[in-house]
């Protein structure tokens, strides 16, 4: 069968890889330590399993509107609003089946042949992916643990050219959990100002920030309200990874009619009765129990970043933010992939290459697990490094 070339362009997600990896290893009986994955361990609210199970009694399981129950798209509206600052209408907003599916509508809208996307590096594993397969152009932007992993207004102005089309901005980051300022978030909005660009702000861990406060890109001014489209959702806040939730808000309704279009052809509705579920994550009511997660997720940050900053060769990042560490291996070696493999193969111990994140030399450590594990893994990766 032939294929076409912009699926043969698509490589398999590596942290999807390497976690199906190590639950095949656990199958087969390994005692395997996975950091590889991007899920919190908490399970979901009580309030929003209670409302979907009510969603579910009252027989919500009939096809809804393509871009989400008004409910829900409400509360949407009034979480930018009473979070952020931000206001929208009905029209400027959607839901859709994760805010990888987000991405995907948002590229398949704007970005056509030969577009020019610039990409901080290092970069969640999906953005050049889409970039690519919707026939764009990835362009990094290089950062380094010197500068914090975020770029700076001069990076930014030497990245655009003519074809540049959209800049994508991940704060807080995966993979390095880096947090842009108001004044970081300032500075960048000064360089675009009479540009075309469009900013595509993933904010999924904006409610995990450990120091100082959040700012969402479309805040800092009218100019970046109008260019930016602010993509978030609920599967890193309230652990509703598998329920698959996303939204985006733009204040381009036409864009944001066109992504429901394709979406109609696509994927139609969500699942109804995540979307009725989804309001509680959105209006307040699970708000203790985000703060819960964020305590413990600091707790475990900063007893991993003691231990493997106390390994010889090995030194990471205390980030602001998210749940992952970028540990640096160049004292030890550059290549990431051939560091991870044989870490899995000889302590069992799985964690992603900083290879697919754009960056070599690194490896991502997700602290999304008991304390008890993380203690163990970071045991045994001490004791790979001294005979690598």
């Amino acid at each position: 069968m032939q294929l076409t070339d912009r699926v043969n362009v698509l490589s398999e997600s590596i942290t999807i890889a390497v976690t199906a990896l190590a639950q095949e290893l656990r199958a087969q009986g390994k005692d395997v330590l996975s950091f590889s994955a991007g899920e919190p361990d908490f399970g979901t609210p009580r309030v929003i399993k209670d409302a979907a199970i009510a969603a579910i009694e009252s027989d919500k399981t009939r096809y809804t509107a393509v871009d989400g129950i008004p409910e829900l798209k409400r509360a949407v509206i009034e979480k930018l609003k009473r979070d952020n600052g931000l206001h929208y209408e009905m029209n400027q907003v959607i839901v859709n089946n994760g805010a990888k599916h987000s991405l995907f509508n948002l590229f398949s809208a704007t970005v056509q042949e030969g577009d020019e996307v610039i990409i901080p590096a290092p970069y969640w594993v999906t953005y050049p992916e889409l970039v690519k397969y919707c026939g764009g152009t990835p362009v990094e932007i290089m950062t380094d643990d010197a500068s914090g992993f975020k770029i700076t207004p001069q990076q930014l102005r030497n990245a655009i050219t003519p074809k540049t089309k959209m800049l994508i901005l991940t704060t807080p980051s995966n993979p390095t959990g880096a947090v842009y300022s108001k004044a970081e978030l300032e500075g960048l909005a000064e360089v675009l100002k009479g540009t075309d660009i469009i900013v595509a702000s993933d904010e999924m861990y904006e409610k995990l920030v450990y120091k100082g406060e959040f700012t969402s890109a479309a805040s800092i001014s009218d100019d970046m309200f109008k260019r930016t489209v602010t993509i978030n959702g609920l599967s890193k806040s309230v652990a509703m990874t598998g329920w698959r939730f996303g939204y985006m808000a733009s204040a381009d309704a036409k864009m944001i009619k066109a992504t429901k279009d394709l979406q109609s052809q696509s994927t139609s509705n969500i699942n109804s009765i995540t979307q009725y579920a989804a309001i509680k994550g959105l209006d307040g009511s699970a708000d203790d129990e985000i703060e819960m997660m964020r305590q413990a997720f600091m707790a475990r940050r900063d007893e991993a970043v003691e231990r493997f900053n106390a390994i010889d060769g090995l030194s990471v990042l205390s980030p602001d933010g998210a749940f992952y560490l970028f540990v640096n291996i160049k004292e030890i070696t550059e290549d990431s992939m051939t560091f991870c493999k044989r870490l899995l193969a000889e302590k069992e111990v799985a964690v992603v290459p900083g290879l697919g994140f754009g960056m070599d030399g690194y490896f991502r450590f997700s602290f999304a697990t008991d304390i008890e594990n993380i203690r163990e893994g970071i045991a045994r990766i001490a004791d790979f490094v001294k005979t690598y």
